[in-house]
């Protein structure tokens, strides 16, 4: 386990670039001013110690000596000392629906990038939960285990799209019975699943599979996404619009949402549906069920104690830098006998 300190130094990284285009720019006038100087067999008798390599190896040198001073002024940590703690919190497993029909706009940006928003804003605010992910469309799929490493559940959250799985369709009873899977604590008194979805159940089973995921004492919340008017789905290439998704007769597909079959698979499971329309609200609808939940006592692994690593990048840039100095644009002996570029 590692953290980085301060990444905005990683921005002095750009002086790479002008560096090397600052070198090539001088080396592009010093070929046209010899040229006007003498020609070039001549310019190898009047200069026949001049290294045509050591130019290139001193200005890798000074490149990678910053990007060496870079990484020490970011200063890396990493973790020496891992210890136990326990916490208290409640078991949350994320459904997130990951079909076509979620790139409607009829909700900004889209349905998808929406139900993103949501989640990773109810991880921001969690104390210590422990979390999980399920991404689903016509079948579902274990995106993430149930764990307390918020950063990591946030990662795998930014990298889900709706081209992720093949099959389409919305499976929500499929990724109910996979929640199940999640909760192996029997211990546990609370566990919660959140679907997010528009709701557009096309295989069905929903109801009867959170009626048993109930009695398994699994409380299902589902969170609306997107509006009961609907949109149509949009087809893009390279970010831009190229028509909209049409049935077999020709005519764009609305896609609309179904608060009725959210509303009702959240009420077979001992839950609530939730509006998921404005953040704000939703954030506020979910601490507060949290709040009044019992909390199940567990142990996590965490790392108590990092140590600075900043010395290693800070010695290998002065080395860097030291060497340089011996890098003369002339031939060396040692350069002479292994004429690495045939120049003898």
């Amino acid at each position: 386990m590692y953290i980085l300190e301060e990444k905005i130094w990683f921005w002095l990284l750009l002086l790479i670039p002008v560096v090397i285009l600052l070198y090539l720019g001088v080396l592009l006038w010093q070929r046209q001013a010899q040229k006007k100087f003498a020609e070039s067999s001549l310019l190898k008798k009047l200069s026949p110690d001049k290294s045509y390599f050591k130019p290139a190896l001193k200005i890798c040198t000074i490149c990678l000596a910053i990007a060496f001073i870079v990484f020490a002024l970011v200063n890396p940590k990493i973790g020496t000392k891992l210890e136990t703690v326990k916490r208290e919190g409640v078991d949350l497993v994320f459904a997130i629906d990951v079909s076509k029909s979620m790139l409607a706009e009829d909700i900004k940006p889209n349905r998808i990038e929406k139900s993103k928003q949501l989640v990773t804003q109810i991880i921001n605010n969690l104390g210590s939960d422990r979390v999980g992910i399920i991404a689903y469309a016509g079948s579902a799929y274990p995106q993430l285990p149930i764990t307390t490493d918020y950063g990591s559940a946030k990662l795998f959250l930014g990298q889900m799209n709706t081209d992720m799985l093949s099959s389409q369709g919305t499976a929500i009873a499929e990724a109910i019975e996979l929640a199940k899977t999640y909760y192996n604590d029997e211990e546990q008194t609370n566990r919660v699943l959140f679907i997010i979805s528009d709701g557009e159940d096309h295989i069905g089973e929903s109801k009867d599979i959170a009626e048993q995921a109930s009695e398994e004492g699994i409380r299902i919340f589902t969170i609306g996404v997107g509006k009961p008017e609907g949109g149509p789905i949009p087809l893009k290439r390279n970010n831009i619009v190229q028509g909209y998704k049409k049935d077999q007769n020709g005519e764009t597909v609305i896609t609309r949402l179904d608060e009725q079959t959210l509303k009702d698979i959240a009420s077979e499971a001992n839950g609530e549906y939730i509006d998921g329309s404005n953040t704000a609200t939703v954030i506020e609808t979910v601490q507060e069920l949290l709040n009044n939940m019992d909390k199940k006592e567990f142990e996590a692994k965490q790392f108590a104690d990092f140590k600075d690593r900043f010395q290693w990048f800070l010695a290998a840039a002065l080395l860097l830098l030291f060497l340089d100095i011996f890098l003369l644009d002339r031939k060396t002996s040692w350069l002479k006998k292994l004429n690495l570029f045939n120049e003898n």
